[in-house]
């Protein structure tokens, strides 16, 4: 699936910059917008499809598949472990690097966290100097990583957040409307475990598509939202005492 993310991800790039919208899409292939809205994020396209779409802009998808290739060789997918390291040991560098990847300006850090100019330009340097970014003139920034980039599994960041979420994430009702949380619990087959799995793994693409979708809504109107899902082999501890040790 990664690379049909990447496919995706430089097939909207390429519509942006050829100027053209969702709403054309979905005149040429003569869809709803809502259709095509739907096929992005739910990345359903056939080769027609695929194919049409590219002919919009006057491109062969072959022309797609090496702009891919093209971009994906200038952009970096995992860092490295000594690079998480420097991350996590840096509370301040770990804001600004979340701030960046979720493409805030230097100007939204600055109105949202008591952070100096030269704090903040001092920790773009520091991912400048580790590859997340390319820092340009007058301050703007230039993500370089890659649109499937993942933190290392296991690594320090994941260690990281997932200590948080067990401390903090599930100290909540959630009661608000714009907070929900689904508890399951049903026994399930090895076959069917691992259809739930690629459906959470979908939903997972869903949730990235949209906040790219988003990045370019001003800060302002854009909320920071966390979804966990996760499935596992579990039984409530409290159940335990009651099973047969035969």
């Amino acid at each position: 699936m990664a690379q049909t993310n990447l496919i995706i991800s430089t097939l909207k790039k390429t519509l942006k910059s050829h100027g053209k919208t969702y709403a054309d899409v979905a005149k040429h292939l003569e869809l709803s917008e809502a259709s095509v809205k739907r096929m992005f994020a739910q990345q359903s396209f056939s080769l027609n499809r695929l194919d049409a779409i590219c002919q919009m802009m006057d491109m062969e998808i072959t022309e797609l598949i090496q702009k891919v290739s093209d971009y994906t060789a200038r952009q970096i997918t995992e860092l490295s472990e000594e690079q998480e390291k420097e991350l996590v040991t840096d509370i301040e560098l770990l804001l600004v690097t979340i701030s960046v990847i979720h493409h805030w300006t230097l100007e939204d850090i600055l109105q949202t966290y008591n952070l100096t100019e030269a704090q903040c330009i001092q920790h773009l340097a520091s991912l400048d100097r580790l590859n997340i970014i390319e820092l340009l003139p007058a301050n703007k920034i230039k993500i370089k990583i890659s649109p499937n980039f993942k933190w290392r599994k296991n690594g320090y960041i994941q260690r990281f957040f997932r200590e948080n979420i067990e401390t903090e994430f599930f100290n909540s009702r959630f009661a608000l409307p714009q907070e929900k949380l689904i508890v399951l619990n049903g026994m399930l087959s090895q076959e069917s475990n691992a259809i739930l799995q690629r459906k959470l793994e979908r939903l997972a693409r869903e949730f990235d598509e949209l906040t790219k979708d988003d990045s370019s809504i001003p800060l302002g109107k854009r909320f920071g939202y966390t979804a966990v899902l996760a499935v596992r082999d579990w039984r409530f501890s409290v159940f335990e005492q009651f099973k047969r040790k035969d």
